[in-house]
């Protein structure tokens, strides 16, 4: 298979700014460590591991040391200031807008501040090491959210608590809500101030780059295509179809979802001469954000990329749960989100049986249907879902349109491409089938959330009118089709389908794009200004066109050959 698992961007003359491995960086800290009076602060990421603490202290060999976690509250402690945030639900918080300082003791924050000798060798390391002391050199250490959630499942707790055999879906609330929330803040305060960053992710073969490199790398992200590297997990209505075509292993159960088009949870890999160096894709959009996002998209959501493009695969699956997505005023009111998670099915592929859930039966009674759903929940008979939920057919290359407050889920037998707005953290599911998740828990349900979002009015008939399949054709040509697909006029995101031979136009100066490839082996995206270099991806490969590249094209890499791809971008008012 063609699809690349990981996409890497060459950064070019820094080859001798990046070192890699446990030795190369003891050397290098070693190096450092020769200076008779000389503070290095290592600030870290909420999840590096004591294993970077314990290679630096070695090769540093400083005089004193600080942990700066000491100066943050902890235990109970935290969880009291924590505790607006995180609620009582399993999955579902308030988003935390504060900054790392609210959750320092600031009696021990002054107190070690003082602490910190003016003469010989110290190392300030942890979380919020930056707070502590100035540094002569400041290093970063950096960790990917895929490895953290990864960290969790290991059994690593959340920041100053003890929480190891917490159920891991509590721990990612706490990440998802506060924790990296603040985290994030803080990196973007000393961001520029960054000596070195360490890419702590591979806890056996850490990568060390200097800022001025990472930076530089950044930049130049931020004006050439380019791609995020994907993660893949299973589930349990997971199927088999991305196994074969992202070349996954072959022997595990199945895979349900993957993130391969969402920068706050994907990662990017730079290529500094021999070593390849991870960083959290959402230290681009932070660092970025007018280069990447346009400015009109910069202004409208601050330094937060506003798409997200998914896989779901339930081919030789099960059904998803049956859910439904908070509308905008309940999102902002109960979880502190400035906008909600509208979104869409794009086919990739289909069973002759595959299905989409969408939208209510014409007629039905709503008390029926709630009482139908708790019934169930409680044990009695299953969730009639025939008898309340429309059924339709899914073909590939067919779309639904599936704006907040519609009760929808893909059915068995069916491969979507997700195409959304960014926030995705907030499903209320309303029936899962009677299912047990793969850790064996019930997996969590929000009926009474679900109930207050449902639009009742998207019934059969104006389902079929306004959310399947919508398409208008815009420009029909010998060299190639373009349609309009999507998504709803309630929806802030729009979406065109280009298919043919030719090479299409298009302009992104206006607001990034991000695209897939869906059908044919192969594309080349240009630049007619020579802005960047020519960029070649693969079926089923998302992949981004910054705002800075402006005008483009994208046309077969095979000449004669035909492709699909999907192209979404938010409608400018």
């Amino acid at each position: 298979m063609s699809y690349d698992r990981f996409p890497q961007t060459a950064i070019p003359g820094y080859d001798d700014k990046a070192w890699e491995g446990q030795d190369a960086l003891r050397v290098w800290f070693a190096e450092v460590g020769k200076a008779k009076d000389f503070t290095l602060v290592v600030e870290c990421y909420p999840g590096v591991g004591d294993e970077v603490f314990d290679l630096i202290r070695e090769a540093f060999r400083p005089d004193v040391t600080i942990r700066s976690d000491e100066v943050f509250y902890e235990g109970d402690e935290m969880d009291t200031r924590m505790r607006h945030f995180l609620t009582d639900d399993r999955v579902r918080g308030v988003m935390c807008y504060g900054r790392m300082e609210d959750f320092a003791n600031p009696e021990m924050l002054q107190a070690t501040r003082a602490s910190v000798p003016s003469r010989g060798r110290t190392l300030v390391y942890g979380v919020g090491a930056g707070l502590v002391a100035d540094p002569d050199m400041l290093v970063y250490c950096d960790l990917a959210r895929w490895e953290i959630q990864l960290r969790y499942r290991a059994g690593m707790p959340n920041f100053r608590v003890h929480n190891e055999d917490e159920d891991v879906l509590r721990k990612v609330k706490r990440g998802y809500f506060v924790e990296w929330r603040i985290a994030d803040k803080r990196k973007m305060e000393v961001f520029a101030q960054i000596d070195y960053l360490l890419d702590s992710n591979d806890a056996k073969n850490p990568k060390l780059v200097s800022g001025d490199a990472l930076r530089k790398g950044l930049r130049r992200v931020a004006h050439t295509p380019f791609r995020l590297v994907p993660y893949f997990d299973p589930g349990v209505w997971g199927g088999q179809w991305m196994k074969r075509v992202c070349g996954l292993d072959a022997g595990a159960e199945n895979y349900a979802w993957s993130f391969d088009g969402v920068p706050e949870e994907n990662s990017l890999y730079l290529r500094f001469g021999n070593v390849r160096v991870e960083v959290p894709a959402q230290d681009l959009v932070l660092f970025c954000p007018v280069d990447l996002l346009g400015m009109g998209n910069y202004c409208r959501f601050g330094a937060e990329f506003p798409i997200r493009f998914d896989f779901l695969d339930t081919i030789e699956g099960q059904n998803l749960s049956l859910q439904v997505h908070p509308m905008t005023e309940y999102i902002r009111s109960h979880h502190g989100m400035t906008y909600t998670q509208d979104e869409s099915y794009y086919i990739l592929d289909a069973s002759e049986d595959g299905v989409v859930f969408l939208g209510l039966k014409e007629g039905i009674d709503r008390d029926e249907f709630a009482r139908d759903l708790h019934v169930a929940q409680s044990g009695g008979p299953a969730f009639p879902a025939d008898r309340y939920v429309n059924q339709f057919p899914a073909r590939k290359h067919d779309h639904f349109l599936i704006p907040a407050g519609t009760v929808h889920c893909s059915g068995a037998g069916v491969m979507v491409l997700e195409i959304s707005a960014t926030p995705y953290n907030f499903t209320y599911k309303l029936w899962d089938w009677g299912r047990l998740g793969l850790d064996g828990l019930p997996r969590p349900i929000h009926i009474d959330d679900g109930l207050q979002n449902i639009q009742w009015d998207r019934t059969t008939d104006w389902v079929e009118h306004n959310l399947v399949n919508a398409c208008e054709v815009l420009h029909e040509g010998d060299d190639y089709r373009e349609e309009h697909t999507g998504l709803h006029e309630l929806e802030f995101i729009e979406t065109r389908r280009f298919s043919g031979r030719g090479v299409t136009s298009h302009d992104a100066s206006g607001g990034v794009h991000m695209l897939n490839l869906v059908e044919g082996d192969s594309a080349v995206i240009e630049s007619p200004d020579a802005l960047f270099e020519p960029f070649v991806v693969h079926y089923a490969e998302t992949f981004i066109v910054p705002a800075a590249c402006g005008r483009y094209t994208v046309r077969p890499e095979r000449a004669g050959e035909s492709i699909t791809f999907v192209k979404a971008y938010v409608r400018q008012r």
